[in-house]
């Protein structure tokens, strides 16, 4: 347990058989019961799952408090293997795992992944948001600091910078970052507020899943960490992942927009989103017709100016609309977001205090910006 609170962890896996047993057997002691999701490996993932498993399963008994509680059906085991019958995708792993998870009435379920990418020693870090009721789901943020950069790559940070970019105008968390860090935590009333079915079950799942947080209203922390890559290799196609990726998160957005601004009451964010991207898409288009026409026809040079003025304008009133629509929509959704912390008596608590041991936190007064904000979503 942690701060009163029963936690669990999900640990998917798919062709993790070098990686996962170490980072089972690391997985700390606070933590009351393991969910190993094997999303159907072909080599050999599910029998060292299987063997860890046993190890440890016979190495520890479950604490008498939790196994009175335990409503699931993990049968008092700390470490749970779980096996799909066909790859589904690791988004149907993590799913898979919060319904187990849920169903056993655990408080906090954090996520780590079974390529040993997720420094045990700092899950206390990422669950802390959750458990102590700061947010309703936390993860790490690798881009904070150039410091937590040095062991990713130029290919890899420009590859997160983009989809950052992107994810913030899907989800409307304008704050958060490194929308591809798997290490989370999640309360178990949010994933039973979760429409899960409707969220994709591939990699995109991450970036799919904040933007039906923020639709639900729920609040997100961001956790400083470093980037850990070692001698795995990742299973992602670079090239038709960004293209699904990119294609949800337009559709994210769009549903997003709709839910937000429109279904849940009218406001003006909309009109301004539409409006600026219509003036900026007409303004490239117009610019590129009278170029073009001005290729064709050299003596009409006073048409061909009057066109390229008038595309300009139209892009500057798309990039002030747009302009005015993120302010709006950041404004929208500050409360949901808690990315800085400090304590009460005013010193600065965002990296380096969130770092002490759990024990040394205890009787500390923690307030978020999420705290201090009015409303969440406008009506």
């Amino acid at each position: 347990m942690y701060k009163g609170k029963t936690v669990g962890v999900v640990v998917t896996a798919y062709d993790e058989a070098a990686f996962v047993g170490s980072v089972i057997e690391t997985v700390p002691a606070f933590v009351d019961r393991i969910y190993v999701v094997d999303d159907d490996s072909p080599d050999e993932s599910w029998r060292v799952i299987q063997d860890v498993a046993e190890r440890i399963n016979d190495r520890e008994e479950t604490p008498p408090e939790f196994a009175v509680t335990d409503g699931g059906d993990g049968d008092g085991r700390r470490v749970v293997p779980i096996r799909h019958e066909e790859n589904r995708g690791y988004g149907a792993a993590v799913k898979t795992g919060y319904e187990r998870a849920a169903a056993d009435d655990i408080d906090v379920v954090a996520v780590m992944n079974g390529d040993g990418q997720m420094d045990p020693a700092i899950l206390d870090r990422i669950v802390d948001p959750v458990a102590t009721g700061e947010a309703d789901y936390a993860k790490g943020n690798r881009l904070l600091t150039r410091e937590d950069r040095e062991g990713m790559s130029t290919f890899r940070f420009v590859g997160n910078a983009m989809l950052t970019g992107l994810s913030k105008f899907a989800s409307g968390y304008w704050t958060i970052g490194d929308p591809q860090n798997g290490y989370t935590a999640i309360s178990r009333e949010t994933i039973e507020s979760l429409d899960l079915e409707s969220i994709t079950d591939q990699y995109g799942f991450l970036n799919h899943i904040l933007t039906h947080l923020n639709v639900d209203d729920r609040r997100v922390a961001d956790v400083s960490m470093s980037a850990v890559y070692g001698d795995e290799e990742s299973s992602i196609r670079y090239v038709p992942f960004i293209r699904y990726v990119s294609l949800l998160l337009l559709r994210s957005f769009l549903w997003r927009l709709k839910r937000q601004y429109v279904v849940e009451g009218f406001h003006p964010t909309v009109v301004f989103y539409g409006s600026g991207t219509a003036g900026l898409a007409g303004g490239l288009l117009g610019a590129f017709a009278s170029l073009r026409q001005r290729t064709r026809d050299a003596g009409s040079s006073g048409g061909v100016v009057a066109g390229l003025l008038a595309s300009f304008v139209a892009v500057l009133v798309g990039l002030l609309a747009l302009g005015i629509a993120i302010a709006m929509d950041a404004t929208a959704n500050e409360s949901l977001e808690v990315t800085h912390y400090e304590y009460s008596d005013g010193r600065d608590g965002s990296n380096a205090d969130r770092s002490l041991d759990p024990t040394e936190r205890d009787d500390q007064d923690w307030i978020s910006t999420a705290d201090r904000d009015g409303p969440s979503h406008p009506q």
